[in-house]
């Protein structure tokens, strides 16, 4: 895999809503579309919902940490493809360790993993 680099733009969060497949569980929600570049790109989305500032953060901070775990744990990632994940209210409440197994779940359901 070459390189991972961090979706910023409006219009990319909205093409993968739009267009990307998803994934849904209580902890966590995963949008993957095929992009025209040889690179896999992430973004993270946490809403007003989840809470407020310090709780946003921590699930933003438990989503980072679980895909560190999911990339470590398999090396095996595709390239060319975007992914949003998208916290839900028990996102900041649970380990990154949990959230890393339902994560890859998904990603093993978008044949994201080899």
């Amino acid at each position: 895999m070459s390189e991972i680099i961090t979706l910023c733009d409006a219009w990319a969060f909205r093409r993968a809503y739009r267009q990307g497949k998803s994934f849904v569980a209580p902890e966590l929600v995963t949008y993957v579309i095929k992009n025209k570049q040889n690179n896999l790109r992430i973004g993270i989305t946490t809403g007003k919902k989840i809470g407020k500032a310090v709780l946003r953060s921590r699930a933003r901070r438990v989503i980072r940490a679980a895909f560190r775990e999911v990339m470590n744990d398999s090396e095996l990632l595709k390239s060319g493809f975007d992914v949003v994940f998208v916290a839900r209210g028990k996102t900041p409440y649970i380990k990154s360790t949990a959230l890393s197994k339902v994560m890859k779940k998904q990603l093993k359901e978008s044949s994201l993993i080899k």
